[in-house]
């Protein structure tokens, strides 16, 4: 059964409970969104042949703290990080470390910065360097699956809708979306209802209403859909090693559709529309 509340009375993630905001939380997180969108624009010159991933970490964390926020993933669960690097294979939660990228690697930047109490949460995708035409491909095709999902995204319409969207645009590419991990709602709280899954069946799932404020973020292999996670219990990587790839807003509906709240003010979002350009 669901439930929708009054955001403000909600304090902890509760199943079927689904909190609705007001002006406050879609200011809160306009401010925080439009934060995380500006961290991973000034970590673009960065990313580069040579640089290891333990210096976006750094700049991220400095500029989280020059800013007055904190990125909410250090100490979560016991992750130790500003944000995760996932490179090529690897899905998601990829953790930082000294390895330098290499020219033609393609990574996923993931971060949340916490302002205010609230929590802006965006992740793209970022070339380094020249990169293959079937990673190309794989970017636009997620790119292209957000986009989709994000239409969806609007009173009437179920998380069932969303998913569906995302999925006919992925596997109309001969591409599979990962099942293993979801979006989920977004506010005061890192993690709340509802789970937005990015796959479905149009009509199924939890009707979308004014004031839901969540992520959607779709995972899209090149292979298939399946995936493992390392013995450091965080990285997931594509079991049969194909490339993956991701991309994530933050939103909140409103009456007659939705609000992204990541947009990135220099434009740099989807990497390679601002190469084409």
């Amino acid at each position: 059964m669901i439930t929708y509340v009054d955001a403000a009375a909600k304090v902890r993630r509760t199943p079927g409970v689904i909190p609705l905001h007001g002006e406050e939380g879609f200011a809160g997180m306009r401010r925080a969104g439009a934060l995380t969108a500006r961290a991973l624009d000034e970590l673009t010159p960065f990313v580069e042949a040579g640089v290891p991933t333990s210096t976006l970490d750094r700049v991220a964390y400095e500029f989280a703290r020059d800013h007055g926020a904190v990125p909410a993933t250090i100490f979560y669960k016991g992750y130790r990080h500003s944000v995760c690097t996932s490179i090529n294979h690897v899905v998601c939660h990829g953790i930082p470390d000294e390895r330098p990228l290499r020219e033609g690697d393609i990574v996923n930047i993931d971060l949340t910065l916490v302002l205010d109490g609230w929590h802006g949460d965006s992740s793209r995708m970022y070339p380094v360097g020249e990169i293959s035409r079937k990673a190309e491909r794989l970017i636009e095709v997620t790119y292209e699956s957000l986009e989709a999902g994000i239409a969806a995204a609007r009173p009437g319409n179920t998380t069932g809708d969303i998913g569906a969207a995302i999925q006919a645009v992925a596997e109309g590419e001969r591409m599979s979306v990962v099942r293993d991990f979801v979006g989920h709602g977004l506010g005061r709280l890192f993690h709340d209802e509802p789970n937005i899954l990015h796959f479905g069946t149009p009509g199924a799932g939890v009707p979308i209403k004014p004031g839901m404020i969540f992520t959607i973020e779709p995972m899209i292999n090149l292979g298939r859909p399946h995936v493992k996670i390392l013995s450091d219990g965080w990285t997931a990587v594509t079991r049969d090693r194909t490339l993956s790839a991701q991309c994530e807003h933050s939103i909140g509906i409103t009456e007659t559709g939705c609000e992204v709240f990541t947009l990135s003010p220099a434009g740099l979002f989807n990497p390679l529309a601002k190469r084409a350009a």
